[in-house]
């Protein structure tokens, strides 16, 4: 069962838009591939376990601070783990996250 999610509109970041001219060029998901999605300022990767009719399903494989490149466990009731339900319309290109500091030295 797959959790449902309300993904933000990518806007021009949109991977529909950016194959928009050049449709036959259009990556379509494949099992295992990493595909992205915009959530309340976080860039959800998704690690597809089956495309069908322009949706892909898939797990939750990181959450990442559009501002800060930071990941997280959580994004409100998204975390690491969930299988959730991914249109085509609702991809996103990634941001250039920044590095995030990482103080594990």
């Amino acid at each position: 069962m797959h959790k449902h999610v309300e993904w933000d509109d990518p806007g021009s970041a949109s991977v529909l838009r950016y194959y928009q001219d050049h449709p036959h060029d259009y990556p379509e998901p494949y099992t295992g591939s990493i595909i992205s999605a915009r959530l309340s300022g976080f860039t959800a990767r998704v690690r597809v376990d089956a495309w069908v009719d322009g949706t892909s399903t898939g797990e939750v494989v990181a959450l990442i601070a559009d501002d800060t490149g930071r990941r997280e466990q959580r994004v409100g009731e998204l975390a690491i783990g969930d299988t959730v339900r991914l249109p085509d319309a609702r991809r996103a290109m990634e941001p250039p996250h920044p590095a995030a500091d990482d103080d594990r030295d």
